[in-house]
């Protein structure tokens, strides 16, 4: 496995599957998905086992309380595969081409250990770069 993608999200039904769908829309292919549900009261968790029904990469793991975002995270991270980490969001949105340009560097650049990318903000249905 070359990439994990660790997410926690909690009530994060909003943007969920947007995102979800901009992951399973990478042209990079060799990852996972960890997904923390951090004791979400919405519609997450259907939202969540949808996605990983339809597609086996994504692994979905439930906290039986609220452990907010930095132990959840932490959570995803013990349970990654993946030569490489990928931090997103319940609400962000990638690029199709974000994870092959990412494992790419990463790989032609062996020292370096942080890589990120750039992003824009999405506000009123208007995309403008940050």
């Amino acid at each position: 496995m070359d990439i994990s993608v660790v997410t926690a999200v909690h009530n994060g039904e909003k943007y969920l599957r947007e995102t979800l769908d901009s992951i399973l829309s990478q042209t990079f292919g060799n990852f996972e998905v960890i997904i923390i549900d951090d004791f979400s009261t919405d519609k997450t968790p259907e939202i969540l086992a949808e996605y990983a029904k339809k597609d086996d990469r994504i692994k979905v793991f439930a906290n039986e309380e609220n452990l907010k975002l930095a132990r959840s995270l932490n959570k995803g991270i013990s349970l990654a595969g993946g030569k490489y980490i990928v931090r997103m969001d319940a609400d962000d949105i990638c690029l199709p081409d974000r994870f092959e340009k990412q494992f790419k560097y990463m790989e032609t650049h062996p020292e370096t250990d942080v890589s990120f990318c750039k992003y824009f903000l999405l506000q009123d249905g208007e995309i403008s770069p940050c």
